[in-house]
């Protein structure tokens, strides 16, 4: 079917509202990026507290009765898992790659998971895939909105670790790398081993005297175990944020790149077609033009011819 210039104006227009749109999703992603990361950022001042606090806890009070105290039992169990994806499409593979990753380290642990999903997209692949799903929850669409969610993932995973359901916590998420690149990355929260107790002890203090604990040691301890377990969750959510924006940032860039192609094949083709009309309206008043002269030429010449006879009459002329 052949093209108009109609259509092509029509097509041209769409693509450039299409354009605009696109444009602005790309101005949005970065903005968001920009204020994850600066969270993730400013996360690092109350971890390396909360660090510090433990620090002084370990170092004041026996491991083992202390640990187990402060975070429960820790026999062996299923394991419970959270997965952070995307609510929102045109994020490229984002939700694959980090489903897929999820599955293959899944896969080589003996039972089966409890799964959680951060994002309806990639509780969608996470369920093709298999595994067992025991919740959803919804994506943050700011940094306000990621304490509420924590909160959420805290109080369902501590009521499985009391009931015994699950005695392990791990975390699925995507980690910013460099520019638009982002690797999927595991980190495993529960149970609090002594390898974790022992690197956390041995942390060297900023000053030269150690702090005193004010009441009781396990009471303290339970205390910046949690604010610890909200720290890891906020920056794996906010790394995921930040990392999803980011797809969607490139994703963006490329169907920029792409409009803009489109745009410069549908301009190109409506500056031929409506060249290629300009030449037919000139051909057709050239035509016309060389026509009327050449009417014009006969009608002059037999009037001339009607005149000479009528000046001459009875006169033979000679035949051209």
């Amino acid at each position: 079917m052949s093209e108009t210039t109609a259509s092509l104006r029509r097509k041209i227009n769409s693509a450039g509202d299409l354009q605009s749109v696109v444009r602005t999703m790309k101005a949005l992603a970065a903005s968001n990026i920009g204020q994850y990361e600066r969270a993730v950022h400013a996360l690092g001042d109350y971890d390396r507290s909360v660090e510090l606090g433990l620090s002084i806890c370990f170092r004041r009070s026996a491991p083992a009765a202390t640990m187990t105290t402060a975070i429960g039992r820790s026999d062996k169990g299923c394991v419970g898992v959270v997965v952070f994806g995307s609510d929102q499409g045109l994020v490229g593979r984002f939700n694959d790659v980090v489903a897929d990753y999820a599955v293959k380290i899944l896969a080589a642990r003996p039972g089966k998971p409890l799964v959680w999903a951060v994002g309806a997209r990639v509780h969608a692949c996470l369920a093709e895939a298999g595994l067992p799903l025991r919740g959803l929850f919804t994506v943050p669409n700011s940094v306000k909105a990621i304490t509420p969610l924590v909160g959420q993932i805290l109080i369902e995973s501590e009521t499985r670790h009391s009931q015994g359901e699950i005695t392990e916590l791990h975390l699925f998420h995507n980690r910013p790398t460099s520019g638009a690149v982002y690797a999927p990355v595991n980190q495993r929260l529960l149970p609090l081993d002594e390898i974790w107790r022992r690197t956390l002890a041995e942390l060297p203090w900023p000053t030269a005297n150690l702090p005193e604990l004010m009441g009781g040691g396990a009471v303290t301890l339970r205390a910046l175990i949690r604010d610890y377990l909200f720290v890891s969750l906020f920056r794996a959510c906010a790394e995921s944020l930040a990392s999803e924006n980011a797809s969607r940032l490139a994703a963006m860039q490329r169907a920029d790149k792409n409009i803009d192609e489109l745009l410069e094949d549908l301009n190109g083709a409506f500056h031929r077609l409506r060249q290629s009309m300009i030449d037919e309206e000139l051909f057709d008043v050239t035509s016309g033009f060389e026509a009327q002269s050449t009417e014009a030429r006969r009608s002059a010449l037999t009037q001339s011819q009607a005149h000479d006879a009528s000046q001459w009459p009875g006169v033979d002329r000679p035949s051209k």
